[in-house]
């Protein structure tokens, strides 16, 4: 475990050992005119990468200095995994703290420099977190066999719960990258159109969505250089374009995604909002918690999609909490972990350039809903009212079926190290209500 002189909870979600990156704005910046640029969190404060690097000459590495001056992580994220790890190290060695000995920092360059460390340090609380960078598309794919099978079972019934695909490709569709938001931002209730109550009732109506669902998911970015249109990313090469993962709630309108959805798939009733959390976690930080992915041998995937060391998934707790109007603090309905995806984050990448699709950094890729075996490990309200039958219980006689007006959704995540924890900090929003129709 690392440990810095900048004093961190153990409970945090942001010891040294994480260092996860971020777009904020302070509450008050003087030198840069309160504009968004990059961060990394520690504790309870966030360190100004930018002004680290303008402080300190040739403490960070000359190929990422440029890119760490930029408003978003695109240009960060398209160097490359060299320069991220390069990156990281440095940070991870200005803020290491006293060596073994007890008697200096690791490096202390930035620790005795208090003008520089009040430039440097802001609290988290003050300041105002952005979008991590600019989505150029984004693709959801559907990589929890129990959700894809509890979904499946309630429409299909459980013989053919599962479609002739889902166990030989990642399914997927793109979704709309300009609705993607970060954490905090109010969802407003869609307006959409729904199917008929039923026969003899006329035709379709436009209506504020009655079933209004969200779904617990994580979503990696892509980074480095892309992929030429045309040459596909082979699996063995797929970890290199990933740069770091979030947490996903992607906020789902059940009755106008019921009647829309075929022959093409989601549409309207996925693209009126997606949230993120705002910390961007790398795959470093996340690399002491991999562990060995479900089994595939029954069918076996074609080769593009079997890597030669064998799959690993992370091994992330999940869990949603829903706060009423009324509540005082959020209820727990969903606890879930990120080791119960089918398809990982490495095969989703080689299918999507199979057929020579290009990806670019800041382009997302998303697991779909991540449930577990058992009722408390379903990701969405649909599993957990099972199609609206049954009501899910937030104590104090407050039930739920799908998510009222004035709802808040969190959703958090985190790995468990010994004496600390890497996590991704809160991915929340609240419902607002529909325009009128």
């Amino acid at each position: 475990m690392d440990v810095s002189w900048v004093e961190v909870d153990p409970a945090s979600d942001f010891p040294l050992n994480n260092l996860p990156w971020g777009v904020f704005s302070p509450a008050a910046a003087p030198a840069s005119g309160g504009a968004p640029r990059i961060g990394v969190a520690l504790g309870d404060w966030v360190v100004d990468v930018a002004a680290l690097a303008a402080g300190l000459p040739g403490a960070l590495p000359d190929v990422a200095v440029a890119a760490l001056g930029a408003p978003t992580l695109n240009p960060l994220m398209a160097l490359g995994q060299p320069a991220w790890r390069a990156t990281r190290a440095a940070l991870q060695a200005l803020l290491r703290s006293r060596d073994a000995a007890g008697d200096k920092p690791v490096n202390d360059a930035l620790h005795d420099n208090a003008a520089l460390r009040d430039a440097v340090l802001h609290r988290r609380s003050d300041v105002t977190m952005h979008l991590p960078a600019t989505i150029g598309d984004y693709t959801d794919f559907y990589s929890s066999r129990a959700h894809a099978t509890n979904v499946g079972t309630m429409f299909r019934g459980p013989d053919n719960a599962l479609m002739p695909n889902w166990l030989h490709l990642p399914v997927g569709y793109h979704g709309r990258a300009s609705s993607v938001v970060v954490s905090g931002t109010p969802v407003r209730r869609p307006v959409g159109q729904v199917a008929p109550a039923g026969e003899g009732d006329g035709g379709p109506s436009l209506q504020p969505c009655r079933l209004l669902d969200f779904e617990l998911e994580a979503a990696v970015f892509v980074g480095g250089p892309g992929n030429p249109l045309g040459e596909p990313i082979a699996i063995d090469d797929a970890s290199d374009a990933l740069f770091g993962v979030v947490l996903m709630n992607d906020w789902s309108a059940r009755d106008v995604q019921k009647w829309e959805y075929v022959p093409l798939g989601p549409f309207t009733a996925k693209s009126f909002a997606t949230t993120i959390s705002p910390w961007v976690v790398s795959l470093d930080a996340l690399a002491p918690f991999r562990v060995t992915a479900p089994p595939q041998d029954d069918p076996s995937p074609l080769p593009y999609l079997v890597p030669a060391g064998g799959r690993t998934v992370l091994d992330v707790s999940l869990s949603v909490g829903i706060r009423g109007e009324s509540m005082a603090a959020p209820a727990t309905v969903t606890e879930s972990n990120m080791r119960h995806l089918y398809w990982t984050f490495e095969q989703q990448v080689a299918h999507h350039t199979v057929t020579g699709c290009n990806l670019r950094p800041g382009d997302l890729l998303a697991t779909g809903t991540i449930s577990g075996e058992g009722q408390r490990a379903r990701g969405s309200l649909l599993e957990l009212s099972w199609k609206g039958t049954k009501e899910v219980d937030l104590g104090g006689g407050v039930t739920r079926k799908f998510l009222r007006d004035g709802d808040e959704v969190f959703m958090g995540g985190y790995c468990q190290g010994d004496g600390y924890r890497v996590g991704f900090g809160d991915c929340r929003g609240v419902v607002t209500p529909a325009r009128k129709v």
